[in-house]
Formats: C-alpha cells, sequence, structure tokens
C-alpha cells in the first residue's frame, strides 16, 4: 500500500487513476479546488495549487510515497510544486504530453534526423532555452502555448531534481464517450456519420493513441515503480488519420468524405503535416503491457455520442 496523491483527479481518466489505485489499496487524498467529491474512500484536499500558501496550509504535515499531478501546465506551477513538495514525496509523477515533442511548436524542431516513431531521448527539456532567452520566440496560438507550458514544467523538475521524478509523455486519450472532454474523436464521428467532409492534408502521418483506462493504468503503474526520467505512453500502433476515419466509417456504416487542405492550414483534429508518433519502448522494457490501438479504437467510436442522437 502507498499513500498517493492526485493533483486534479476530478475527471476523465484522473477519475479512474484514483478509483484505480484506491480499488489496488493505496491510501488516496486528491487536491484540487474543489470540482466535485472523491469516490467513497478517497480523501480531499481542497486548494488552488498555483497559491503556495495556501497549498502549504492545505497539506499541513501530511507525507506522501508519490504525487501524480494531473493539472501541471506552466513552470510557475512546477516551481511552486517543487518548492511545497520537496521533503513531502518520496516520488513525482508529472503527466506530460506527447505534444512536447512537435516540431511545430519547438523552435529549431527536434534532432536530424529525429527518430520516428520519437523516443523520449530525443528531448531533453532541461537543455531549452528558457522562455525569452534570445532566439526563443514566443507562439501565440494555443498548441504552443500548451507545448511549451509542458515542455517548461518538465524542465523545472528537471534542472535541480528535489524529488525522483518522472513525466509521462501520453499520446492522444480516447474513449469514454461524453468523458472525452476534448470532443476530438466525436468530430471525426459526427461528420463521418452526416457525410460532412473531414479535412486532412494531401500527405498523412501516423500519430499515437491511448486508451482511457489505459492511461489510468498506465499511471498507477508507474506510481509502483522506482524509474524516473521521461516515459512515454502509448498503445501499440500508429493510425493516421485516413485509417482512423476508416475506423469511424466501419462503425457508423457510412463512407467518409474528404477535403484537402492548403500547406500551412488547419484541418481535423488528428491530421499531421509532420511525422507525429511516439515510440513506446522505454515503458515496455520496463514492464508495462500495452494495448492495441486497433483492439480497443472500435468500443471507443462506438461510445462516442453522435449529434443526429
Amino acid at each position: 500500500m502507498k499513500r498517493i496523491l492526485v493533483i486534479g483527479g476530478s475527471r476523465y481518466f484522473g477519475k479512474t487513476l484514483v478509483t484505480r489505485a484506491r480499488e489496488a489499496g493505496d491510501e488516496v487524498t486528491v487536491l484540487n479546488r474543489g470540482s466535485g467529491a472523491p469516490p467513497h474512500g478517497v480523501d480531499r484536499l481542497v486548494a488552488d495549487r498555483d497559491d503556495e500558501e495556501a497549498l502549504r496550509v492545505a497539506l499541513g504535515q501530511r507525507e506522501f510515497d508519490v504525487v501524480v499531478d494531473q493539472v501541471c501546465y506552466t513552470p510557475l506551477q512546477a516551481a511552486v510544486a517543487r518548492r511545497v513538495f520537496a521533503g513531502r514525496t518520496g516520488r513525482y509523477v508529472m503527466t506530460s504530453t506527447m505534444e512536447v515533442y512537435d516540431p511545430a511548436t519547438l523552435p529549431g524542431g527536434l534532432p536530424d534526423p529525429a527518430p520516428d516513431p520519437v523516443t523520449e531521448a530525443s528531448l531533453d527539456p532541461a537543455r531549452l532555452p528558457l522562455p525569452g532567452a534570445a532566439g526563443r520566440a514566443p507562439g501565440p496560438w494555443p498548441a504552443y502555448v500548451y507545448a511549451e507550458g509542458k515542455r517548461q514544467a518538465e524542465a523545472v523538475f528537471l534542472r535541480d531534481a528535489a524529488f525522483p521524478y518522472v513525466s509521462v509523455r501520453a499520446a492522444h486519450v480516447l474513449g469514454g464517450g461524453p468523458a472525452e472532454f476534448t470532443g476530438r474523436l466525436a468530430h471525426y464521428v459526427e461528420r463521418i456519420a452526416a457525410g460532412t467532409p473531414v479535412d486532412v492534408h494531401k500527405a498523412t502521418y501516423a500519430t499515437s493513441f491511448i486508451h482511457h483506462h489505459e492511461m489510468a493504468e498506465f499511471l498507477h503503474w508507474t506510481a509502483e515503480q522506482t524509474f524516473t526520467g521521461p516515459v512515454n505512453a502509448a498503445s501499440h500502433g500508429a493510425p493516421d488519420v485516413l485509417a482512423l476515419c476508416e475506423a469511424v466509417a466501419e462503425r457508423v456504416g457510412r463512407r467518409p468524405r474528404y477535403r484537402v487542405v492548403g500547406a500551412g492550414a488547419a484541418a481535423s483534429p488528428f491530421s499531421f503535416d509532420r511525422a507525429y508518433a511516439i515510440d513506446n519502448g522505454r515503458a515496455s522494457a520496463l514492464g508495462f503491457g500495452f494495448g492495441h490501438v486497433a483492439d480497443w479504437l472500435p468500443g471507443a467510436i462506438a461510445e462516442t455520442p453522435r449529434a443526429d442522437g
């Protein structure tokens, strides 16, 4: 049994993680701003993680074997957490994202040639220039803000380690029907079912996915391990947007229609004009058994709500 604190944990796979850890016999506490009651048998602390003093007050003298941080998006949040949890936890697991590798938001891109799929060693956030450094032009668009925030948050934990630290670079998480709040899979289900064209690039690239239950399982497994550093989390198999559309078409009974967008134009959520898959070899070698996208994707599509009812 471990004493686990989950920061966030009020929705989607974070909520599943909390339940899974409790059912495994762990002593689980969630810390958030009070959004929803936790499952039975789980303690809750209420605080704004951005408020360092309020966070310290909420924690009191508590210590944990593992902290799983589901909602760290900026280097400022990471800096607060690093100060507050130094000496309070034996392990810190941050839920990061495969977006940290995105060459479209990473000035200078990845090393050339970058492996495809991308390995953890392709990116060391601690070696990146700090925001605002010469030649580090900011990007105003949401994808940049999200990816760079995660990269710099990782860097804060890595540059001057206060505790054993893991960054879980998660693939695109799917499944769960309405609980999948991004609406990315629903975009395809709704458009294909309605006969509306799906916007795609002329040349399509594979990308990585993971089922929401598998993501929760992976985070709980990671909390129980001793390895440190970045680790990619992705199911086996990396379909491109056309393969995804074909899977949707098979479930909704209607052939997909496509509209090819020009270079630099926005396309549908999982259509990429650049290599965009991650390698799960490190986690597999450490002992985690990933499932296959092809096995769980039909079920994820089937449970996704359709606009036509």
